[in-house]
């Protein structure tokens, strides 16, 4: 196993460990063969000592390269993704919240979270599938949930995957992320119909749809309680006019995808 595969076999096992429906969509729509993910996604803070710069890094030093930009003013977020040459290793998108623009009470929960975080951990190859370096209180967690739904996921879970994204294009028993969707439904699960269940269509070059997160555990510093965690979307790209996959992404489509973790959901 090389380097980099190894890195996502860890953030894989990681993921599961707090998504437990993973496993069971995984074999639903798997024939046997392993599932080609189209792309991870991080959240981190525009804090240098975390943002997408310093959490990119680890990628890069695997042979990743910087892909597209993309803004969320409403979410007060700003985004990146990264590729390899080797199409079947996921892409993966990384966005940073503007801590800047929220009041002082969530810029202080925040910076007291960062603050928290050990240098060396953040250099150290488990970075992304560390979880949290902090502890937060309930209360702290309800006030980052009161101003953003986001800043609250990063206080329970910290540095892992939010989500894994089954790559449609590669999946032996389903050519549309209408049948997918279906088959998904079918399995039992919920899926996030903010905007639609699918977002984005063929002109676009990218549709996409996701479950919505589990709810699981998380011990806060005062006290033990359930609240999302993370999910799995489907991604089924398009041709551009060179006849290659369109490999970047759809900010108004991500915009909803974000809230597959909302905890009023």
């Amino acid at each position: 196993m090389t380097p980099v595969q190894s890195l996502f076999n860890n953030i894989w096992q990681n993921y599961l460990e707090v998504t437990p429906s993973a496993e069971k969509v995984h074999q639903l729509l798997s024939t046997g063969d392993d599932l080609i993910n189209d792309h991870v996604a991080y959240r981190t803070f525009n804090i240098s000592k975390v943002n997408i710069e310093k959490i990119s890094s680890h990628l890069i030093k695997l042979g990743y390269k910087e892909g597209g930009e993309y803004h969320f003013e409403a979410k007060k977020l700003y985004a990146k993704h990264f590729e390899h040459s080797d199409t079947n290793l996921p892409k993966v998108f990384i966005s940073e919240l503007l801590v800047e623009e929220f009041s002082p009470r969530v810029q202080t929960i925040i910076k007291n979270m960062v603050d928290s975080i050990d240098d060396s951990a953040i250099d150290a190859e488990s970075f992304l599938y560390s979880g949290t370096h902090w502890q937060v209180s309930h209360q702290e967690y309800l006030d980052l949930l009161n101003e953003s739904e986001y800043a609250a996921w990063v206080s329970a879970w910290g540095y892992r995957a939010n989500h894994f994204t089954v790559s449609i294009n590669h999946l032996a028993n389903y050519d549309s992320i209408e049948a997918v969707n279906e088959a998904v439904k079918a399995g039992g699960f919920t899926l996030n119909t903010t905007g639609g269940e699918i977002k984005g269509d063929e002109s676009v070059k990218l549709e996409q749809s996701s479950t919505m997160a589990d709810h699981v555990l998380v011990e806060f510093s005062d006290k033990t309680v359930a609240v999302p965690s993370c999910f799995y979307e489907f991604a089924k790209r398009y041709p551009m006019e060179n006849g290659e996959l369109y490999s970047g992404f759809v900010a108004a489509s991500a915009d909803k995808i974000f809230e597959s973790t909302n905890a009023a959901a």
